[in-house]
């Protein structure tokens, strides 16, 4: 790994952190936590916190304390975009109709 790679990661990291620690003191309004995207978001996970969120993704997914939370951002979207399509299984253009 080179050292632009090196520098990139740990500054990726303590951007990271810096976010958390931002995120923890907004105040979001409802309108911003009850959809999103134009889908509704049931009352309990409107009030978690995003480390809370990802505890209940690891949960959900049977993943271990902490492995889903430690992931960089980008990281955490491919995962939830591979989930999306195991769970949706192949597309009627994938299939050929």
């Amino acid at each position: 790994m080179g050292l632009f790679h090196w520098s990139a990661r740990k500054l990726m990291m303590v951007m990271g952190y810096a976010y958390v620690w931002l995120d923890r003191r907004v105040k979001y309004t409802d309108e911003e936590v009850s959809a999103v995207l134009g889908l509704k978001i049931d009352d309990d996970l409107q009030k978690c916190s995003r480390y809370e969120l990802c505890q209940r993704v690891e949960k959900e997914f049977g993943l271990k304390e902490g492995e889903f939370w430690n992931l960089h951002s980008t990281q955490k979207i491919r995962f939830a975009v591979q989930s999306v399509r195991n769970m949706k299984g192949p597309s009627k253009f994938e299939m050929g109709y």
